[in-house]
């Protein structure tokens, strides 16, 4: 049914017979009675227009900044799009539960892709009309970019609270590590049991801090430190600590990296860091510079001595200082000459090699130190090179499009840097894109 350009009235909707769906969404598992107030509320409301409720949705525990995860929305969308409903009208709380997208145009573009087979779809905080004017889509517009500017809000918040959290000496997520153990804190500050795997807190007033673990694994720890310090690599620390049986803080076997994570992590001095990664609104998880970490020295009780740490950091940071090109490429011919082959990820695990990311940065990439040794993958990898030229062309071009958009217009044009949009005139958005082509043979 589309929508009408007259409003109907209670008893003309009631007359129509229809069928709905439900959606309903929360954000998190401790909701548990989000569904069911939700289910009534909206029950109500469909009893009201006479709707016969046939099917309900219900994404449990998820986010509404994107749909990717989200698959009842997902199987909602699909069931329309492929014919597979029986239902005209889908009813959900209100915008927010249709979804707090980072990009506001998306809720309306998921409403558009059902409304297009016939669907309506109906926020029930607000009357039904069957109505699609301008007036209409105007305020849907604008709770949907309430409802966007809240996430991006309510994160920046929780960011900055957890900073001050940190700063105070409190941990904010992640695991406690091998020799470390989570203990929670009352609202006084006064312990009150140590976390397992997968526990948390349950109260928004108690905390989290670090305190040591068993002492034969505080006792291992510092075996590790010494043994590097010693001079046995990660590999051969993890080799012995298997031999004699002991597990990772995961119950998983020793690997030169978990090795290597006991070694540089500073809460093992009792520091407490925070935002060296960070992926906020569900984007990609980026490392951030050192200067954006969040830092707090001697928040926990340190179970390795700063001399012990800071002379294992010197040795790793010295490690491949010195090693002059000549003497990379020659590691990089005995690698190949051993293994037949060459990739990222066998240069990094072979422990006697220095890491990919030097032959990167002193060769600029690892296909041109492969070129000086003389190897070729058996893999056609000449599209990397390519990317890179057309990353650098496509600065070039948007500064080009946009001096020519503004002699033309004689007035500024703004790209946004994290997007790399262009903004025409507030409501039209350009992305320029290069792409890869190759020819084809004709006759």
């Amino acid at each position: 049914m589309r929508r009408a350009e007259k409003a109907y009235t209670i008893d003309e909707i009631k007359a129509l017979n229809l069928k709905g769906a439900l959606y309903i969404r929360m954000s998190t598992d401790l909701q548990v009675e989000s569904p069911e107030n939700q289910k009534r509320q909206m029950n109500v409301y469909a009893e009201k227009y006479g709707i016969e409720i046939v099917k309900t949705y219900i994404d449990r525990g998820v986010s509404g900044l994107t749909a990717d995860e989200r698959e009842q929305f997902q199987a909602l969308v699909g069931d329309v799009e492929q014919g597979r409903n029986d239902f005209g009208i889908v009813l959900y709380l209100d915008e927010s539960r249709w979804g707090r997208f980072i990009d506001s145009r998306d809720a309306d573009y998921y409403r558009m892709r059902l409304e297009r087979k016939n669907v309506i779809c109906q926020a029930c905080d607000k009357a039904l009309t069957l109505t699609n004017n301008i007036a209409d889509r105007i305020m849907t517009m604008l709770k949907d970019e309430s409802a966007s500017d809240y996430s991006r809000q309510l994160s920046q918040k929780v960011f900055v609270g957890q900073c001050n959290l940190v700063l105070k000496g409190y941990r904010q997520g992640g695991h406690a590590g091998f020799g470390l153990r989570r203990m929670l804190l009352d609202e006084s500050g006064e312990p009150k049991q140590k976390l397992s795997i997968g526990q948390r807190k349950s109260l928004l007033t108690e905390r989290v801090v670090l305190v040591p673990g068993l002492q034969p694994e505080v006792g291992k720890v510092l075996w590790i430190y010494d043994q590097f310090i010693s001079g046995f690599r990660e590999n051969e620390i993890a080799i012995q600590l298997n031999s004699e049986g002991w597990k990772t803080d995961f119950g998983r076997p020793w690997t030169r990296d978990t090795v290597h994570e006991v070694l540089t992590n500073e809460k093992y001095i009792g520091n407490n860091l925070f935002n060296r990664k960070s992926a906020k609104l569900k984007t990609k998880l980026k490392s951030n510079p050192k200067s954006k970490w969040i830092r707090k020295n001697s928040a926990f009780i340190p179970i390795v001595d700063t001399d012990r740490f800071y002379k294992v950091q010197e040795i790793i940071q010295s490690r491949h200082q010195k090693i002059s090109n000549d003497e990379l490429l020659d590691h990089l011919q005995s690698l190949r000459d051993k293994n037949g082959r060459l990739s990222a990820m066998i240069i990094d695990e072979a422990e006697w090699m220095p890491p990919s990311s030097l032959y990167s940065r002193r060769f600029g990439g690892l296909l041109r130190a492969y070129q000086l040794i003389g190897y070729i993958p058996a893999h056609d990898y000449q599209y990397i090179e390519i990317n890179r030229y057309l990353r650098s062309l496509h600065k070039d071009i948007m500064n080009d499009t946009i001096y020519r958009l503004e002699s033309i217009c004689k007035r500024p044009f703004v790209l946004d840097p994290e997007t790399a949009l262009l903004e025409i005139n507030h409501n039209l958005y350009i992305s320029v894109v290069i792409s890869r082509c190759f020819k084809t043979s004709t006759k």
